[in-house]
């Protein structure tokens, strides 16, 4: 039971991040603070270690997927995707 109720909040935790970071994408640029992306992909990426160590599967599937969630955040906030850059076609 409490393996089940550690899967779910990783799933709602999840669906809170899944439409965030689509958006970046599609933008191909996001608002979100420089040094609290670094920090934010720094510090889950630790945790998914620890986790890891512990053998915890629920954090560390969790917080290995925030790792890259926000390795996408940080990607699109360090290289963001201007028009000039855009490989998609522009209608006239």
């Amino acid at each position: 039971m409490v393996q089940i109720i550690g899967w779910v909040g990783l799933a709602l935790l999840l669906g809170a991040w899944i439409p965030q970071t689509w958006e970046t994408i599609k933008n191909g640029r996001t608002a979100v603070n420089l040094l609290f992306v670094i920090l934010y992909v720094v510090s889950s990426a630790t945790l998914t270690f620890y986790a890891i160590l512990q053998s915890d599967a629920v954090f560390a599937v969790l917080n290995g997927l925030l790792t890259f969630g926000s390795g996408i955040n940080l990607y699109y906030k360090i290289w963001p995707r201007n028009e000039k850059n855009s490989t998609r076609v522009q209608k006239s």
